[in-house]
Formats: C-alpha cells, structure tokens, sequence
C-alpha cells in the first residue's frame, strides 16, 4: 500500500460541503456544521494558507454556515467562483431560462408531499431524498429538461438531481484555483462523498494529487474513508500534527483498491 506525506504549507486543500463538512440532511436549509469542525477548517487555513471550499451550494449559502469563516469557495458545482483575492466570476446562463426552469420544476413538485424546488445562481435542484419512492419520475422529468433548455445539464447527487444552465463543473473549479496564489505550485487534495464530487476527483488525479471518497461507491478517487465522521477525525489528526502528515492513517482513510494510478509523492515529502 503505497503511503503519502502532506506537507500542509505546500498542499491545496479542498473540501466538499454537506456529507463532507457537514451531514447531509433531509431539507437543505436545515444543514449545520459542527463548530469543532469549523473550527479545525480555520486552524488548518491559519497553517496551510491554502484552503477552499467547492460544493454545490451556492458561495452566498457557504458564507451563511461557515460563517465568521470566510475561504475562497466555488458555488453550484463550478458555476461560481470567488478567488482566495476576493474576484468574483461565474459561467454565463439566461436569466429568464433560469427562471422559467424553475417555475417548470416547481410546478412539477407541486402538490408532491417530499420534493423540494431549490432554486441557485444558474441552476435548479430537485430534492426527493423525502420520496425515494418518486426517484424515477424525478429522474426522468429532470432529464426531460436538460433537453428542453439550451446548454442545460444534469448534475446527479444523494436523492437530488440538478438542471444546470451552466458548463462549469467542479473539476474546473479545481483548476482555477491552482492556477492562481496561494494554491498554484501546491500539491492538491480534495476530499468529497458524491457523484459529483468525481470531476473534482479526477482533475486532481490528473494534477499529481491526492483525492478521497468519503463512504462507498465507484470512484476515481485514490483514497477512501468510511464516514464523515472518520473524515472529521482524519481532520483533527491533521491539524494536531500541524506538520508533514500521513495520509494514511488505519481505520480513517486508507489507499483504495484498484485506484487507477499510485498517488504521486506529495512536495516536501519526508524520506
């Protein structure tokens, strides 16, 4: 089992948000970070200097649960972005299509006890983690408008699906950022639990690094952790150490089986 060293002031850290940071719950307002958490995010921040979040809630929602705790983020899986100097971009996308998407997507949960309309910045998701049992009616009325809209795609996640108006995912986001201080030049690593966290995945793995699936599933990520609360305690064992860290670490996260490459030996490795 091939180990791997960070070294945290030459490593790019990012991190997904609900089932990553946070646990995913049944409404999507309703999400909470646990303070201790946060506040191993601030520490390792404070250390590496080099830390952002890249999920698909929208910046504006990141800013309101982390809050005091500011970081360069990327918002609606790619489709925004603040930089770590505070530039704010995000993909072009019709406002009026948005807004007539999500009045269809409205309409159709309408009077549907379980789903839930929640409209982002260039996208609409559909949530029926309440009714599993409507999961292919929801998955085949989103699918109907991602070709209705023009440019529009699906993002699929845990009991949500997405309408997005936008061409960016969060591999793009991932690239952005290390081309840009205080991430380029760094080793990166990105740390997620859903399908769409796999672009992320594999732009690191194409950039040297080191990515890790959070729970069980296919994946392209060359780690694994069992459950956010390993991850959580994978985290505090990170910002103890506060230097070069393992990051293998038994019963947390472990090297997976059948990765498509060996991970690369991190900058500032020791040995």
């Amino acid at each position: 089992m091939t180990d791997v060293v960070l070294d945290p002031t030459k490593t790019a850290f990012f991190f997904d948000f609900d089932g990553t940071l946070a646990p995913i719950v049944d409404e999507p307002t309703h999400v909470r970070i646990d303070p201790s958490v946060a506040a191993l995010v601030r520490r390792l921040e404070e250390v590496s200097g080099a830390v952002a979040v890249i999920s698909g809630r929208s910046i504006a929602q990141l800013d309101k649960f982390l809050s005091p705790l500011v970081l360069p983020a990327s918002g609606v899986h790619g489709l925004e972005r603040r930089s770590a100097a505070g530039a704010l971009s995000s993909a072009s996308f019709d406002p009026e299509q948005l807004k007539t998407l999500a009045a269809t997507v409205a309409a159709f949960t309408r009077d549907q006890p379980g789903l839930i309309t929640e409209v982002k910045p260039g996208s609409v998701a559909l949530h029926y983690r309440k009714a599993p049992e409507k999961t292919a009616e929801c998955l085949a009325f989103a699918a109907l408008q991602a070709q209705r809209f023009t440019g529009a795609s699906l993002a699929h996640g845990k009991q949500v699906v997405e309408i997005k108006l936008g061409n960016r995912d969060k591999g793009d986001a991932v690239l952005a950022f290390m081309s840009e201080p205080p991430f380029q030049g760094r080793t990166p690593v990105f740390i997620g639990d859903d399908v769409t966290d796999e672009d992320a995945f594999r732009r690191v793995v194409e950039l040297g690094g080191v990515a890790i699936k959070i729970g069980a599933g296919d994946t392209v990520a060359t780690h694994r952790t069992p459950d956010i609360t390993s991850f959580h305690r994978w985290l505090a064992r990170l910002e103890e150490t506060g230097g070069p860290f393992s990051v293998i670490q038994p019963g947390l996260v472990e090297r997976r089986d059948g990765a498509a490459r060996p991970a690369a030996r991190m900058a500032g490795a020791e040995g």
